[in-house]
């Protein structure tokens, strides 16, 4: 199949723009060789895999028709949690000797804290343990606490930290708020008359950013009545906090600009103590409204747990009342991310039943179970009420005349319905004829007609919005929690070609064409894809391989070849694959991690995309998840394969582990059936 792409493209990068210069992964220490036994028939044993994942599936699905999974994180939620409850002055002490509990039980054997499973010591989540675990009375001579404080002088102490973690330092007085940089409330006026405006930010940036700006404005310290400080956790003075922030003479950059910006702020501020600021009373009021605004019709601000717990400190700084409703419903919705036991807790970002809620839905329906089955319909009705039909926060992005629709991660989330959850669960209804047909085809047409309206510029999709990529809001300097831009990529476009595939698009629609041209540009050299938000290569990799082969691509093009031979490649001796998120940190790890069943399943799904479930590689696949599922049908993994924000946030999709194996197992089967002409059941 010729596509109409220029040789820049099919060179590896669009007109204009260098070639990606992300070295290639190194040679692994076995050769492809000794991974290819000969091929024989099947694995006997991976039917029975397949009916026991049903099984353990349907059985896991909730009354209401939603299946969910926990998000499973670092230990930096439980301890901001800790601090948050000591500057509002509300500290449960059962509450937390639970939170003590769980804190040190994801401490490292050097005493710091990581941010992914086997990951090294991190500085923002090792210092917030430590500052937790003082604050909750934990002596500062018992030997965890000093190997604690040892790890955190060795990361560069305080002064390592980013913007929002020396935030909440701020409020209990531990640094000073000349020392946080200025988020001004002003930001929230600029509007598109303006280059770079509010509506700029990332989604979840900006659902951060709102309450912070309340909170830096009134700046409610709070000091703690014990005397707990970390003067201890400065290595060079804290002469080293005033460094980040201090603008730099003869410096014609970007990042500089802001750092004077910055102290214009400062200036601004002292202005406004004598009532001069022209724009401040009026932009705290814009916040304050956008705020309460976006509670209605949601699980808490954004449903996110950042968002959240600012807004809880935003409200008080406004001056709310403990008892008022909105600081009674704000903080109910916070404590409901709270998985409490007998002797610790611990707490989710937010909660994921659309996204698992689909996944699943794909994998019972691809694998075989009928699509009568009462679990399934009642699923696909449950997503169905979850369709949102208002206007939400994508619209100053894409003002699109298309009628509203799509779905959110979360149960409700009305204002930020997004792109990826919206393919996933469309690829999960065009399975599904329901009682309603009626009802779910005007649905999803709808929904489709919605989404496609969001291809970026070069062709590409993102997750929330259209066109976020101003790369000079990285410069800004709380930006430093990698988060700013919603910038388009590979899986998220893939997923969609996957979806406009299976509804039978001509390739040579022009939406598709660009898509292509689009995932040509961003092929690693060694024929790998970036995955945005699964780790990493091995998700980026079998998404683009299954999107384009559902597209109805020839698969035997040498560009798609060479993702093929990448995942060849990179198999374990075991027969699975694994990788860690140190591939964002650094792309020499790619696929060095140890094998997972999710990530397994995806490699074996991408290699499955070329149409040879016989390929030795696909057999040593499908016998790795035959063998290591567990007698109840479900398959156990430690690792983290999920990404928030990468280098800063992960999680562990706690449903991943169980979904995708039966996937991979259901294509492997029907790609046998159709040799044979069979049915999957």
């Amino acid at each position: 199949m010729s596509l109409i792409i220029s040789e820049a493209v099919r060179a590896g990068a669009p007109a204009g723009q260098a070639p990606s210069t992300n070295p290639p992964v190194p040679d692994l220490k076995f050769e492809i060789s000794d991974l290819k036994p000969a091929a024989g028939p099947p694995p006997a044993d991976f039917e029975t895999a397949l009916r026991r994942s049903q099984d353990f599936l349907l059985s896991q699905q909730k009354p209401e028709g939603y299946w969910i999974g926990e998000l499973i994180v670092d230990s930096t939620l439980v301890s901001d949690t800790v601090v948050f409850y000591h500057w509002w002055g509300k500290v449960d002490a059962a509450w937390e000797r639970k939170a003590v509990n769980h804190i040190f039980s994801m401490q490292l054997t050097d005493g710091g804290w990581n941010i992914y499973p086997n990951g090294p010591a991190e500085v923002n989540a090792t210092i917030k343990a430590y500052l937790a675990l003082k604050l909750a009375g934990v002596a500062v001579t018992d030997p965890r606490m000093l190997k604690a404080r040892e790890m955190a002088a060795s990361l560069g102490g305080v002064p390592r930290m980013n913007t929002f973690s020396k935030l909440y330092l701020a409020l209990i007085g531990l640094v000073e708020w000349h020392h946080v940089p200025v988020i001004p409330c002003e930001v929230i006026l600029l509007g598109k008359w303006f280059h770079v405006n509010f509506h700029d930010m990332s989604n979840w940036t900006r659902s951060m950013l709102v309450p912070l700006a309340i909170i830096n404005h009134f700046k409610p310290t709070r000091l703690l009545e014990d005397g707990v400080n970390l003067d201890e956790l400065y290595p060079n003075g804290k002469w080293e906090l005033n460094e980040p922030l201090r603008p730099r003479y003869f410096d014609f950059g970007w990042r500089n600009f802001f750092l004077w910006l910055n102290r214009l702020h400062r200036l601004a501020e002292w202005v406004q103590r004598l009532g001069l600021h022209p724009f401040r009373a009026v932009a705290l009021r814009r916040a304050e409204s956008w705020m309460l605004e976006r509670f209605e019709g949601s699980d808490g601000l954004c449903a996110i747990f950042p968002a959240m717990l600012n807004a809880v400190i935003a409200l008080k700084a406004l001056g709310y009342a403990d008892d008022h409703p909105q600081v009674l419903r704000a903080h109910r919705e916070l404590v409901k991310l709270q998985h409490e036991t007998a002797d610790s807790v611990r707490i989710e970002p937010c909660f994921s039943p659309v996204w698992d809620t689909a996944i699943v839905e794909i994998c019972l329906r691809e694998s075989g179970v009928s699509a009568d089955h009462p679990k399934i319909k009642r699923a696909a009705e449950w997503l169905l009420d979850k369709e949102i039909r208002t206007k939400g926060d994508w619209q100053f992005k894409n003002p699109t005349d298309a009628e509203p629709s799509g779905w959110v991660f979360e149960f409700n989330n009305k204002w930020n319905p997004d792109v990826d959850d919206t393919a996933m669960v469309l690829l999960a209804l065009r399975l599904i004829p329901t009682d309603n047909p009626k009802r779910r085809d005007e649905c999803f047409r709808r929904a489709l007609k919605w989404m496609m309206t969001f291809q970026c510029r070069d062709g590409g999709w993102a997750a929330f919005d259209k066109d976020c990529t101003k790369s000079i809001l990285e410069k800004v300097p709380f930006a430093d929690h990698n988060a700013m831009l919603d910038p388009e990529c590979a899986d998220i476009t893939a997923r969609i070609l996957e979806l406009l595939g299976s509804e039978g698009w001509d390739v040579k629609h022009p939406q598709i064409q660009r898509a292509l041209a689009y995932l040509r540009a961003q092929q690693e050299p060694d024929g790998s894809w970036y995955g945005r938000w699964g780790v990493n290569y091995i998700y980026g990799t079998w998404q683009v391989a299954r999107g384009l082969r559902t597209l109805g691509l020839d698969m035997t093009e040498p560009w798609l070849l060479r993702a093929r031979d990448w995942l060849e490649n990179v198999q374990h001796p075991d027969g699975g694959w694994g990788e860690r998120c140190n591939t964002y940190d650094d792309p020499v790890f790619k696929a060095r991690g140890p094998s997972t069943a999710s990530q397994t399943a995806w490699a074996v799904m991408g290699l499955l995309a070329f149409d040879d479930p016989h390929r030795p590689s696909v057999r040593r696949g499908i016998e790795y998840l035959s063998r290591t599922q567990n007698t109840d049908g479900s398959w156990s993994e430690d690792e983290i394969t999920g990404t928030g924000f990468p280098k800063v946030f992960y999680l562990k999709y706690d449903m991943y582990r169980n979904a995708w194996p039966l996937l991979a197992l259901g294509t492997y089967k029907k790609l046998l059936c159709r040799e044979t002409g069979r049915g999957v059941r």
